[in-house]
């Protein structure tokens, strides 16, 4: 199997596996970035007041069921986003450092911050109609809404009525939002995992396995960061935002310089585990990868593949 389709099922595989954990966390903070939406600060009630509180609240009115309202387009949304990201990252850095330097083994700071900007971007293109349904899924609740609410009875339904009521082009609102996000998130979280990981074999001689892609994945978590701008723009419709700098002006300018910090420790609350689950999952998934194709296929069929 080549190392591009193996990255991407990987990447894939184990996105999902991550999402399961982190789900919760996504529709908490989904809810804080859209409470209050340019609404005054003084005028906007406070239904979610935290991570915590944001928690209770929806398990007493909605069960478990409202914390992973929108699972199964995130499901397909991690396979496209982190199978790209994953998938297409080291084929990308290899192939760069070959033209440029003729080795592909050479590290470059410029091309690991570009290839991981380009494969996230690339991901977030693909992905971007599923993440439009399933952030508003997420928003929506009969209980306590915040924001716009949408009120799809599920992911086939909430495409429906939005290709009937906007088309194709309705799909892909928030695309750009999305691409500059997981441009600069991919432009940093992919690098500093294979910086950490080089540095961890060379100074500390860890050797190859769980302990290591778990390390290697904590240092990448930590630097990855975002993003009320792109729940808001997701979860609009009309035209209440004309872009991501209109809805970035728009939010500071009536709810003040911090409203684009809304749901900050529940992103933390997800990202962080989330990070560590897909790129450790990705890492033990490809591991097993290789041994199936090592036991099962015959070598004629892996110098084809």
């Amino acid at each position: 199997m080549s190392t591009t389709i193996g990255s991407f099922i990987a990447g894939g595989i184990a996105a999902c596996g991550a999402v399961t954990a982190t789900h919760p966390f996504e529709t908490i903070k989904i809810r804080l970035q859209l409470q209050g939406e340019l609404q005054a600060k003084t005028d906007a009630p406070r239904l979610y007041r935290g991570v915590f509180h944001g928690v209770s609240v929806i398990l007493k009115n909605e069960g478990p069921k409202g914390l992973y309202r929108g699972l199964g387009a995130a499901y397909v949304y991690q396979m496209v986003l982190n199978g790209c990201r994953l998938g297409f990252y080291e084929p990308l850095r290899g192939s760069l450092a070959t033209a440029i330097f003729k080795d592909s083994n050479v590290q470059s700071f410029g091309i690991n911050v570009f290839t991981g900007a380009a494969s996230g971007m690339l991901g977030a293109a693909a992905g971007s109609p599923f993440f439009l349904v399933k952030t508003r899924l997420q928003s929506y609740s009969p209980f306590l809404p915040v924001g716009t609410q949408h009120g799809y009875k599920n992911a086939v339904d909430g495409f429906r009525k939005i290709n009937r009521a906007e088309g194709v082009k309705g799909l892909y609102r928030g695309i750009g939002a999305a691409i500059v996000r997981t441009g600069f998130g991919s432009s940093v979280q992919l690098p500093t995992y294979f910086f950490a990981k080089r540095r961890l074999i060379k100074h500390l001689g860890m050797d190859e396995g769980l302990a290591l892609h778990l390390a290697s994945s904590a240092c990448s978590g930590v630097v990855e960061f975002k993003d009320t701008i792109m729940s808001r723009m997701y979860n609009q419709t009309g035209n209440l935002y004309s872009g991501v700098f209109d809805c970035l002006v728009k939010t500071v300018k009536t709810e003040g310089l911090l409203a684009i910090y809304k749901g900050f420790f529940a992103h933390l609350a997800r990202i962080l585990p989330h990070t560590v689950l897909t790129l450790t999952l990705a890492e033990q998934t490809n591991k097993y990868m290789r041994k199936f194709e090592d036991r099962v296929l015959p070598a004629t069929v892996k110098e084809k593949l």
